[in-house]
């Protein structure tokens, strides 16, 4: 199958076309009607179907992604960091959107990574939601901020608050929203009851994880990977032994998420009061703790879903 490397932005995207030893490249705008122009490109180049590959970017590829996939080719969507590495590999020096989408066309062609399908409409809706309200969170906290500074005029400071009593009205539409979108959803509501039967996490929280599809993942270690709570070791040879961190290469959204739950399950979990304990004795940091508790937090929570049984602490304690 012939090879397409993808590098999208904003406005645009770029790619490199390898059919039979040859590199053709082209570059249409991140619309429907550049997807659609892409499409009577390839057909004119005669290599339909093709293995189209190219980083995760979220939103500004998921829309090409899906209408690729839609029209029947092969797609590939790629931790932009496993590109970075591939292209250190390379011994890469120039860095254009037109040299990056023949980097991805050639990494594709030699490496064939995993294929890609869109998430179902539920899911890619909660996704939109959570995200929607992440940023209003964070504008929100910007003019608190800005509150704080106490300006010195008193019809700024009213202005301000004005709009953070707005803020506050979005941020609630927003979150029963989001109750009522897992509410119509049986299967994302059954997951939702699992999942909140955990000591420590709360209706926030279970939305991030709905988002992530726990259920596809091979294994507990895979999850905390995609998140980025796997720990990442710093040892060579006889000197180097620095203490071991989190990786952080993974959702940062969910992982963010996971914070506030982690500290409240080392008081009110028993896996986790009993987890955040031995650590303790042994002496780590607390924020290797908090990180430890966050990990097991999505380890259960992996659990309860591929058991489909809620939380049972006498059970987890038990094995």
């Amino acid at each position: 199958m012939n090879i397409l490397g993808i590098d999208i932005a904003k406005a645009k995207f770029d790619v490199t076309l390898l059919c039979e030893g040859k590199a053709t490249n082209a570059n249409f705008t991140n619309t429907e009607e550049g997807f659609e122009k892409l499409g009577k490109w390839l057909k004119k180049m005669g290599t339909e179907p093709v293995h189209a590959c190219m980083e995760a970017t979220g939103n500004y590829g998921e829309k090409l992604a899906t209408w690729l996939f839609d029209k029947g080719h092969q797609v590939s969507v790629v931790n932009p960091l496993v590109i970075h590495a591939y292209a250190k590999s390379q011994m890469t020096r120039n860095k254009t959107d037109k040299t990056d989408a023949a980097l991805i066309a050639r990494f594709c062609e030699r490496e064939q990574p995993a294929l890609w399908k869109p998430k179902p409409l539920e899911i890619r809706v909660l996704h939109a939601l959570l995200t929607h309200l992440d940023g209003l969170k964070e504008e929100r906290l910007r003019w608190s901020n800005r509150l704080s500074a106490q300006p010195d005029s008193e019809f700024v400071q009213d202005s301000i608050r004005q709009h953070i009593a707005a803020l506050d009205r979005d941020i609630q539409r927003v979150e029963t929203q989001i109750a009522s979108h897992i509410d119509s959803h049986p299967t994302l509501k059954k997951d939702a009851l699992l999942l909140d039967s955990i000591p420590g996490i709360g209706p926030a929280t279970v939305a991030w994880l709905l988002s992530i599809q726990l259920r596809n993942f091979a294994n507990a270690r895979a999850v905390a990977a995609f998140v980025g709570l796997s720990p990442k070791s710093h040892s060579s040879g006889s000197s180097v032994h620095r203490p071991d961190t989190l990786s952080k290469m993974g959702n940062s959204a969910l992982r963010k998420s996971l914070y506030m739950p982690a500290l409240s399950a080392i008081r009110f979990n028993l896996i986790i009061a009993a987890l955040a304990k031995r650590l303790s004795d042994k002496g780590k940091h607390a924020r290797l703790i908090i990180g430890a508790a966050m990990r097991k937090l999505l380890v259960l929570a992996f659990g309860v879903l591929k058991s489909n049984s809620l939380f049972d602490p006498h059970f987890a304690l038990a094995h």
